[in-house]
């Protein structure tokens, strides 16, 4: 199994599907670290050899912030937004959609539960 940034990624898959598992990584950033690891995109996880995988994970540890120190650096960013009191920044922290979408009919992921108004049993 190969383990690239601390996931392991699905054996049957081929790679160029199996890439994008890590977090950061997209399936036209994985076409592009494969076309410079120059690993065939169709190749299963399982058919990799130990010189490809370790290619690979040079390549995403040099030029890519992938996992963890990503997630650090998008959460601090929110957290930024969120102490300078931008509106995006209030946005956020009031749980509701940053960029601009309508709110008064849909929005039910970033709001929750609806919850109804005076709906209360006696």
């Amino acid at each position: 199994m190969a383990r690239i940034a601390g996931i392991d990624l699905p054996r049957d898959k081929s790679v160029e599907y199996a890439l994008p598992y890590i977090y950061g990584i997209g399936h036209s950033r994985a076409c592009q670290i494969l076309a410079e690891a120059e690993v065939p995109l169709e190749i299963p996880v399982r058919d990799l050899t130990e010189q490809q995988v370790v290619a690979i994970r040079n390549i995403i540890s040099e030029k890519y912030k992938v996992e963890g120190e990503l997630r650090t650096e998008v959460n601090m960013n929110v957290k930024r937004l969120m102490d300078i009191g931008c509106y995006r920044g209030l946005r956020h922290r009031r749980g509701l959609p940053v960029h601009g979408q309508r709110t008064h009919t849909n929005a039910r992921t970033r709001k929750g539960r609806k919850r109804g108004i005076g709906t209360r049993s006696r």
